[in-house]
């Protein structure tokens, strides 16, 4: 755990240390792109630690970026109720802070058995992405509902294949 959040101080130390100091948030002007990234799951570090979570989420995903802002994404993974779990959604990050890139993602989730009995379900959860060449690490910030889904902040690591 203090690792962990060793790791998200230091990235946002950075990112802040290249954003200028008077107005550090830009809105970001969208360009066409095409890249293909690739990510096996994620790590998620939950607010209810009593509840016995799984933190580790081993998976594979794919993110094809259209624009430097949006993203398409689909994927599967094992979820922090040891379930397996699959997404399809939409990036949505108009804003810049230095290199880290701000907004949300819209998306379909399955397999939570105490939301909807483990069916589909819609979603909005907001991010934070940083890339550099080929590798990349998305953030997310999964909130807490009643008690169906369990808050945590989850990191996933991406690699370009394009």
């Amino acid at each position: 755990m203090t690792r962990l959040l060793l790791l998200l101080l230091m990235a946002t130390a950075t990112a802040c240390a290249w954003a200028d100091a008077a107005d550090p948030f830009e809105i970001v002007k969208t360009e066409p792109t095409s890249e293909i990234w690739l990510n096996a799951g994620m790590y998620s570090y939950h607010f209810q630690k009593d509840k016995g979570l799984n933190n580790s989420n081993p998976g594979f995903g794919v993110e094809y970026r259209y624009s430097n802002v949006t993203s398409l994404t689909a994927g599967g993974f094992y979820n922090s109720d040891r379930q397996t779990s699959h997404y399809v959604g939409w990036y949505w990050q108009p804003v810049a802070l230095g290199p880290v890139r701000l907004g949300a993602a819209l998306g379909g989730f399955d397999g939570y058995p105490r939301m909807r009995n483990g069916g589909w379900f819609a979603a909005i959860i907001p991010t934070a992405s940083m890339e550099y060449g080929r590798v990349g690490l998305n953030m997310f910030f999964i909130p807490t509902y009643e008690d169906k889904l369990y808050g945590a902040l989850s990191f996933q690591l991406k690699v370009r294949v394009d």
